[in-house]
């Protein structure tokens, strides 16, 4: 969303509900559920997302629960749609999701195309998101760099866009900033940078461009050591969002001296 600079960072806000953290993280490829608990508590996130098609929240009573790791008392769950390839699959499993949270509206759209790129189907995500909109859902939904695309999720109602930088799991980073650039432009809902960031720098790239807040999962998960790699996310989505807010100083073709020429000593 395209922010009004100030020395003052009021928070992450989605859907009415004000988050002081702006890194979300996944719940994902961990080695155990010890493990997500570590790794999500050292990332400092407040909105934890959930595979409803992968991971156990109460589908299954007999194995364990993420849910005793994550509790809904301490964190929002943002259950998405991972895994499905058409609007009706996403719809229905968005569905079951909320049976299972006792009603709850805010989820995570993502519809995919082919399980070699998990590049999402933008036609088949407009159609998700016009569905679940229009049955009493808050949606934040994963899309292309696209800018016509991304605004046409806003006016459907989403209430929060989310690009991909480079490919699901890829640790690329961000490939495109330009298009990145022209969506946060024109949002007037959030906008988070979702899939393709690999280490800290590229969650401080994204926080510097502008966006409201970063998802990631693999890059956590996958890290040689997840928790020390969810500290060094959380400080680079601050720091990212700090130098934002700061504004910094213009490329130029010159150097500039760093202290001031007048008044000096000749």
């Amino acid at each position: 969303m395209n922010m009004q600079e100030n020395d003052q960072d009021t928070g992450l806000t989605i859907a009415g509900k004000t988050y002081c953290s702006r890194l979300l993280v996944g719940s994902g490829k961990y080695r155990d559920l010890e493990e997500t608990r570590a790794a999500t508590e050292a990332s400092g996130a407040e909105i934890i997302t959930v595979a409803i098609r992968r991971v156990n929240i109460g589908q299954d009573p007999k194995a364990p629960n993420l849910l005793d790791v994550v509790p809904p008392s301490k964190y929002t769950i943002l259950p998405n749609t991972a895994g499905c390839y058409n609007a009706k699959d996403a719809v229905y499993t968005l569905q079951l999701a909320r049976e299972l949270l006792n009603g709850h509206k805010l989820v995570k759209l993502e519809v995919l195309g082919d399980q070699k790129t998990l590049f999402p189907n933008m036609p088949e995500t407009l159609k998700a998101a016009e569905t679940l909109v229009k049955d009493g859902f808050d949606v934040m939904v994963y899309c292309s760099d696209d800018p016509i695309q991304a605004k046409m999720l806003e006016d459907i109602g989403c209430v929060a866009v989310m690009p991909l930088a480079s490919l699901i799991g890829s640790g690329m980073g961000i490939l495109n900033p330009w298009n990145l650039s022209l969506i946060i432009e024109q949002s007037k809902v959030p906008v988070l940078v979702d899939a393709g960031v690999g280490t800290a720098s590229d969650a401080a790239i994204a926080m510097e461009l502008g966006c409201d807040g970063v998802l990631m999962n693999t890059a956590i998960a996958g890290a040689r050591d997840p928790i020390r790699m969810a500290r060094a996310m959380k400080l680079a989505v601050e720091a990212g969002r700090d130098a934002y807010l700061a504004g910094r100083i213009p490329k130029k073709f010159a150097a500039s001296p760093s202290s001031p020429m007048e008044g000096r000593a000749t």
